[in-house]
């Protein structure tokens, strides 16, 4: 009789086990049904700001959906810095090489920084050459001294056949004449748009592509970054998606932010901004409310918005 009671007990036991699998398995495949699938196409995640949680901050974002980040390097030394992250961080980060316009001077300074910036572009790891440009903005570096060390560049990316991330503040036109010297150049990517949408037009008319930010959030104007996705002039096929960490926090309690954007964001994108990102340091797990503010704003579902700049930003990085 006590055996019987065993056999049945443990049988019992057996199914209850069977059960919680099956309910585990079930909410582990709804976790990821829930998330977005997007790719973050520029996280400062060299930034002393995550040089203590740096394996949660990646966590974070992976949990949220985030399958691969983009990690700029803006001179020899944080290139050098996001080369070593792709390297302890496989398959979800891949760095670029770039020498920032604000940096330019290094290089005039100290020639032989060069060779080493080739060496780290030359990386497999390394997706792209940039950010590099023009910033008119701040005078770190002489606008001639920008213009030599950004045509450097594009000549490198050429010769490496990787894509091109720019930087450029008020100084579109001085960029898109540099850029008209080559006449092979691969995939051009201007980082972190923030101009108007005439200036936008411009690079579009010429088939490249913008990465948007949380700059949606500030951006009040008429004539700016809300204005190219409502009236469709940013076309889903030339556009990327970015955070910007720990930069451009994506105020979503904004006043002039419209009603029909902040509904649009899920209580789980929500959950991770308030949660984990502030104005002071953002993360990369911010990204799905980005996402689904643009999708808003193009009145687009966030899965086209995440499904469209994804595979854009697999098709330029090279990345499978």
């Amino acid at each position: 009789m006590a055996q019987s009671t065993t056999t049945t007990t443990t049988a019992k036991t057996t199914s209850d086990i069977s059960e919680v699998e099956e309910v585990s398995t079930s909410l582990s495949f709804e976790h990821c049904f829930e998330n977005l699938i997007v790719i973050d196409a520029g996280a400062n995640l060299t930034n002393k700001k995550y040089s203590r949680d740096l394996d949660s901050v990646i966590q974070r974002a992976k949990d949220a959906g985030v399958q691969k980040i983009m990690v700029p390097g803006t001179s020899v030394r944080s290139s050098k810095e996001a080369l070593r992250l792709s390297r302890i961080y496989p398959d979800i980060i891949y760095s670029t090489a770039g020498i920032h316009p604000h940096d330019s001077k290094s290089i005039i300074e100290d020639p032989s920084c060069w060779f080493d910036f080739e060496q780290i572009a030359n990386s497999q790891e390394c997706v792209a050459i940039g950010p590099c440009g023009l910033d008119y903005q701040r005078d770190f570096s002489e606008p001639e001294v920008q213009k030599e060390i950004f045509e450097k560049q594009l000549l490198l990316a050429s010769n490496l056949g990787k894509a091109v991330l720019i930087h450029e503040r008020s100084a579109q036109q001085d960029v898109l004449d540099i850029l008209e010297k080559f006449e092979n150049l691969p995939p051009v990517i201007i980082r972190s748009f923030m101009g108007t949408a005439e200036e936008a037009l411009k690079y579009l008319d010429r088939r490249f592509y913008i990465s948007l930010t949380g700059y949606l959030c500030k951006d009040k104007s008429d004539t700016g970054v809300r204005r190219l996705l409502d009236n469709g002039t940013l076309p889903l096929d030339r556009l990327l998606v970015e955070t910007d960490s720990p930069f451009m926090y994506p105020n979503t309690r904004a006043s002039k932010l419209p009603q029909h954007v902040k509904t649009g964001i899920t209580d789980r994108s929500l959950l991770y901004l308030h949660r984990y990102c502030t104005f002071q340091r953002n993360e990369p797990c911010s990204l799905p409310a980005i996402v689904e503010m643009i999708a808003a704003f193009m009145k687009k579902t966030p899965d086209e918005v995440a499904l469209a700049t994804a595979f854009n930003a697999l098709k330029l990085f090279g990345l499978s």
